[in-house]
């Protein structure tokens, strides 16, 4: 039996914590919206500034959409071909604009918390998945050796991978959090 205090249990350890915090990133997500629209103390200019900027977060993620073919290749496309993980990225700057519209330095907070534990959880993950199903070129492609593909975007591509969920809840807090301001006024 391996020491418990080892460097490889630790790491085995580390690396189930982060697959088990990817998987349940999204029910973890519900969970801190819920929290999120219970502590926000909008204001009606708050909450459109935030808006904008997570407009622009949900854009970031349906042009990366519209590029990518999961699990069927190492996407150098689009977004792809400057960011990485532009699906993430997007979502972080979705996050930065519901923290703006919230007004709250408690969801601040909590949005950090959140976001800083699933995303790097899910990349983590992500990368490891990919470095097993792809190899020398996932590893060129993450240390941009990698040529850009050409490939248009497709609206088509982009609701295939969903991508039409993570706009609808945007637009859905976004309108909890109008209806609070209204119900509190």
């Amino acid at each position: 039996m391996p020491e418990r205090g080892g460097a490889k249990w630790l790491a085995r350890r580390r690396t189930r914590l982060a697959e088990a915090l990817a998987r349940r990133r999204i029910p973890i997500g519900f969970a801190a919206a819920a929290v999120t629209i219970l502590l926000a103390r909008p204001t009606w200019r708050t909450w459109a500034a935030g808006l904008l900027v997570a407009l622009g977060g949900a854009g970031v993620r349906i042009w990366a959409a519209g590029h990518l073919e999961k699990g069927r290749e190492v996407t150098r496309s689009g977004p792809y071909r400057f960011v990485r993980h532009p699906l993430y990225a997007g979502s972080i700057v979705i996050a930065g604009g519901v923290v703006l519209a919230a007004h709250s330095l408690v969801v601040a907070v909590v949005v950090a918390l959140y976001m800083g534990l699933t995303i790097a959880a899910a990349v983590r993950t992500e990368e490891a998945e990919l470095r097993r199903a792809f190899g020398s070129t996932y590893d060129d492609y993450r240390a941009s050796r990698a040529a850009p593909m050409a490939r248009r975007f497709s609206l088509e591509r982009a609701m295939r991978n969903r991508e039409h969920r993570a706009s609808a809840g945007v637009l859905g807090g976004f309108a909890l959090l109008a209806l609070k301001i209204a119900a509190f006024r």
